[in-house]
């Protein structure tokens, strides 16, 4: 049985399937343009707003990545302890710090806290934070630290 034998005896049926496989494919492409013509606008914007996040999302992927990356450096520090303090008088006089903040600002560099250092020199919590805001006024720092750091570099304190 060749391929003749199938064409001549069922030519009629093939050819029939064949028209109709073309109809329907005329009939989907007619219904896909009317609905490409209908609904353009929709096509259109939903075109874009795929776009746009497509986009977005790769602009917040870029965005988010660090640029550089953080190196920490550890290094050491020398201090140079010659076991004999001197009290910068001149410093201590230019600050115009009293003998009561000293104490607090000795204190502060100890790490003692605000509770610690009322109880340590025998007075109230309001009064060590009272002496902590003029010593932190009048060495013109925010924070203890920067306290304790500055009384050091002006030998105010070990």
């Amino acid at each position: 049985m060749t391929l003749n034998y199938y064409w001549t005896r069922y030519r009629s049926v093939l050819i029939y399937g064949i028209l109709l496989a073309a109809l329907l494919l005329l009939l989907k492409w007619l219904e896909w343009r009317f609905i490409i013509v209908d609904y353009a606008f929709e096509m259109y914007a939903g075109f874009i707003a795929i776009l746009f996040t497509g986009l977005g999302i790769w602009l917040a992927l870029k965005l988010s990545k660090p640029k550089t990356a953080t190196v920490y450096i550890e290094k050491e520090i020398l201090i140079k302890d010659n076991g004999e303090f001197v009290l910068n008088e001149l410093e201590l006089n230019r600050l115009g710090l009293s003998k009561r903040e000293l104490e607090v600002l000795q204190l502060m560099a100890q790490g003692l806290s605000n509770q610690e250092i009322a109880g340590h020199l025998f007075v109230s919590l309001n009064t060590i934070k009272t002496h902590s805001s003029k010593l932190f006024e009048k060495m013109d720092v925010q924070r203890r630290t920067q306290a304790v750091d500055m009384a050091k570099k002006l030998s105010l304190i070990p």
